[in-house]
């Protein structure tokens, strides 16, 4: 037995004996080394090992969660002990239902690269390359972030279940400048050691900048636009966050209206939940509840195929739990979309009037049933016209419904890009998209 399912199961079985109905453990540690990037050099190495225990603990139908980093075991049992002598003073939970008993799960091979444990100890010559790479567009500087990652995640519950899985993480992202008032910005994921993707991001970023100088306004309208990996990704991080079956049920999602079957995009558009696709960083064979995951539609040509469920929210809608736990709220692990088979030059050849935005930031929910949003793109910007890219512009606003990003769908990129970064927190794989008819405002500052 490992240290981690140690320490979970010790956790678990002081946790039952001080009176409580169930427990389950996860024991989560860590090795991480960043460097920050800024005016084009390296200027921070951070290195930390934390240790996070995280504990579900219930007691006649109520419900008890934390999060702890403490310094000894004995700390964390003191904080159960004070949790117990609440425990029948707070309201039973609608949520509840039991933890389900212990089975066996498949690992997910090859989470491991031994690449990220030894560039750990090199990260400021890794960052030092792709700043290279970043300046060969004759840009003035970049900024940005690279984070490697060993991690072990251990779980143990009262209903026998003892599980572990360790796997590695790359992120980073790079955002380049250029006079005049040129900026680009793109990042890059994965749970393996790839510096070509690495280098692809900090060209993606400069080449933006270059392309972006000497900007203009333009008239707030209806525009066709092309939605960059980095843009779709943040509005999937919403739209799939309402696929989660808890969303629904708190009245906080554009899918109660739907339902499963009912068509809610263009029949062009697939979007999964991919919890055992090796290459993206939340990569897990099992979910909070001990539940082996599994890959699934979450909307499939167009249609809702799946609403992501753990036991509670299974329970209560009267259906089998999908191993999204979230020990309450069910969430995504990874969000992949199924690529077309249209080239970018492509996919702007097919615009008449519109815009290619390639990065975001301010996304807000004005009506989260009806998926109003908005949300402003910012750094390289372009106006097309004919087919044809004519010129870089101003940060403008899109203001419209997710409903309507969904339906209008139209061309979907061939290739699929590794994203996730601050405005897209869940590891996904997502092309270039174009969506028609979207409403654009000024952005006022």
């Amino acid at each position: 037995m490992d240290g981690e399912i140690e320490i979970a199961q010790k956790l678990v079985d002081e946790s039952i004996r001080r009176g409580f109905d169930e427990a389950a453990i996860v024991v989560t540690s860590s090795r991480r080394v960043m460097v920050k990037i800024a005016n084009s050099e390296p200027t921070v190495i951070q290195r930390w090992m934390p240790i996070v225990i995280e504990l579900y603990l219930t007691k006649d139908r109520r419900i008890f969660v934390g999060s702890y980093e403490p310094k000894s075991i004995d700390e964390l049992l003191r904080s159960i002990d004070k949790i117990y002598t609440v425990a029948l003073k707070v309201a039973e939970s609608h949520f509840y239902a039991p933890l389900p008993d212990s089975m066996t799960v498949r690992y997910i091979d090859g989470l491991v690269d031994n690449r990220i444990l030894k560039a750990m100890d090199e990260i400021d010559v890794l960052s030092e390359r792709i700043i290279e790479v970043a300046h060969r567009e004759k840009i003035d500087s970049v900024a940005g972030m690279l984070q490697l990652t060993y991690m072990k995640t251990a779980l143990a519950t009262s209903k026998g279940t003892q599980l572990s899985e360790s796997k590695t993480a790359l992120q980073g992202y790079i955002r380049a400048f250029v006079e005049p008032g040129g900026s680009g910005q793109w990042c890059f994921t994965s749970t393996k050691y790839d510096i070509n993707s690495l280098e692809e991001m900090a060209s993606i970023a400069a080449r933006y900048a270059v392309d972006s100088r000497n900007r203009v306004d333009i008239e707030p309208g209806v525009y066709d636009i092309i939605f960059s990996p980095m843009v779709f990704g943040n509005l999937l991080d919403y739209i799939v966050d309402m696929a989660s079956a808890f969303s629904v049920l708190m009245g906080l999602s554009i899918f109660m209206k739907s339902g499963i079957g009912g068509k809610v995009a263009s029949e062009k558009l697939t979007i999964v939940d991919e919890p055992r696709n090796y290459e993206l960083p939340n990569a897990s064979s099992f979910d909070y509840e001990g539940l082996e995951t599994y890959n699934k539609p979450i909307i499939e040509d167009g249609v809702l195929k799946t609403l992501l469920h753990n036991t509670k929210t299974a329970k209560i809608m009267n259906t089998k739990s999908t191993a999204n736990a979230g020990w309450i709220r069910p969430s995504p692990w990874n969000i992949v979309v199924k690529p077309g088979d249209t080239k970018l030059d492509d996919i702007i050849s097919e615009v008449r009037r519109g815009l290619l935005i390639t990065n975001n930031w301010y996304t807000r929910l004005q009506n989260y049933v009806e998926g109003l949003f908005s949300t402003i793109a910012r750094d390289a910007i372009f106006y097309i016209e004919n087919g044809r890219i004519i010129k870089p512009v101003n940060k403008v606003r899109v203001a419209d419904s997710f409903l309507n990003i969904l339906n209008n769908t139209e061309y979907i990129g061939r290739e699929l890009y590794n994203i996730q970064w601050w405005e897209v927190s869940t590891p996904s794989k997502i092309p270039y998209v174009l969506v028609r008819n979207v409403k654009v405002s000024k952005h006022i500052i």
